[in-house]
This record gives structure tokens, C-alpha cells and sequence, in this order.
């Protein structure tokens, strides 16, 4: 009887948190961000480990750039959730982030949890590709004194060649663009965007032109044709 009467009186609190997810839920695909939060906390009072709560309030930190509060959240959803990849990703990607504001001394402190953190993402998700761009992005801008290694960089970019021809090129660009090897860099964008035809592969190839090769002229005929492909698949799609 005790119970059943325990039973009776939560029962209310778990249906108010239930509708608060729910308009929590709808408010953030509609990308009310702050109002989502609000109710996605009180909601969190009820139900402090539910993950679902979580992993919004850590997307909505990120959105926000709260990236201490983000790395909190996800820190808790790796541990309720030790397989899922994405949450290590996650993880470390607003430590990551996190690294950008804060002196270099400090941020060569969170390098160490910033590569756990993406080749865990790895070991649970052998295709899990942003992860291997982070990789890629530590590897490159990190002093060779601290563990910088072009090789390990490009290690990563064949890795990322056998699941994604265009991540592949990509990543070698910009190692190349990287290391000032325009000529190089502009190959393996080339490439990037003959497979691609994307907005991003072209906006990789036309900044390479624009800023580093300082080509107006190639960066302008590149520009045309994407505007001119863009707006035959438009007409197409009609």
C-alpha cells in the first residue's frame, strides 16, 4: 500500500517532466535555444541523469560557446554512456574549443584529454570521421616539442581516405595548405572538389586561390562554374 501510494504521488512530477521535454524538445528543433534550456533544466532537477536532457543542454552549451559547461555535460553523458562515440567526440571537441580561449600554456595542459577523448571516439566508431579531422587539426598546430607530427596528420588523412574519397583529398589539403604548400594544396582540392561538388570543396578550393595563391582570376572562373552547376541542379530539381 506504502508503495502504491509512493507510486501515485511521483507519478504527477514524472508526467510534468515528460511535457517539459517534450516542449523543450520542440523549442530547440525551432531553435529557441534559450527557452529549451530553461525548461530542459527543470527537467533535469527531476530526472538528473536521464541522457536524452543532457545531451541537449550539452548541444545548447555549445551553440551557446559555453564550452565549460558543454564539457560537463558531456563528460557525464560518456560516462552513463561509455559507447557511444559521439560523446567522447563531443567531449572533446569543447575542450577543444575551450583550448582557443585560454593562454597556450594552459591549453597545451588539455591536449592530453582532447586526443583520449577523439581516439576513444575512434576505437568505438572505427568510421567516425570528424574525429580523425580533430586528430588531424592537433597534429598539425600543436610544436613538434609538444607532440605536433605531420606524419601522424597524414596517418589520419589516409585513414579518412578509406571511408571518404573527398575527406581524404580534403584532409591532405590541408596539410599542404598548412606546411604553405599551395601548389600542392590546390591538387588535392582540385580533386576534393571534381569528386565532391560541393559548397564545401569549392569553398576550400576558391580560399586557397583567394587568400594564399592570390588568384583572383582562377578564384573568379572557379566561383562562376559552381554558381553556373549550382543553378542547373536548381532548375533541375524544379
Amino acid at each position: 500500500m506504502k508503495k502504491l501510494l509512493t507510486f501515485f504521488l511521483f507519478l504527477p512530477i514524472l508526467v510534468w517532466s515528460q511535457s517539459n521535454f517534450e516542449k523543450g524538445e520542440k523549442l530547440f528543433h525551432d531553435k529557441k535555444y534559450a527557452e529549451a534550456q530553461v525548461l530542459f533544466e527543470t527537467v533535469l532537477k527531476v530526472k538528473p541523469l536521464d541522457i536524452n536532457t543532457l545531451e541537449y543542454l550539452g548541444e545548447i552549451a555549445a551553440h551557446n560557446k559555453a564550452w565549460v559547461k558543454g564539457a560537463e555535460y558531456f563528460k557525464k553523458l560518456k560516462v552513463l554512456k561509455p559507447s557511444e562515440a559521439d560523446y567522447f567526440y563531443k567531449y572533446g571537441g569543447c575542450i577543444a574549443m575551450r583550448a582557443t580561449e585560454v593562454n597556450k600554456l594552459k591549453a597545451f595542459g588539455m591536449v592530453d584529454d582532447m586526443k583520449e577523448a577523439f581516439e576513444k571516439a575512434i576505437e568505438l566508431n572505427p568510421k567516425h570521421i570528424p574525429a580523425r579531422w580533430a586528430l588531424i587539426e592537433i597534429y598539425l598546430q600543436l610544436p613538434g616539442i609538444l607532440g605536433g607530427s605531420e606524419s601522424k596528420a597524414v596517418s589520419y588523412s589516409k585513414e579518412l581516405a578509406q571511408f571518404s574519397q573527398v575527406d581524404g583529398y580534403l584532409s591532405r589539403g590541408r596539410i599542404d595548405e598548412y606546411f604553405k604548400r599551395y601548389t600542392l594544396a590546390e591538387k588535392n582540392y582540385i580533386k576534393a572538389n571534381e569528386i565532391g561538388k560541393s559548397k564545401v570543396t569549392f569553398q576550400k578550393l576558391y580560399n586557397l586561390y583567394l587568400n594564399k595563391l592570390k588568384d583572383s582570376k582562377k578564384a573568379k572562373e572557379l566561383k562562376q562554374k559552381f554558381e553556373s552547376e549550382s543553378s542547373n541542379l536548381k532548375t533541375k530539381s524544379k
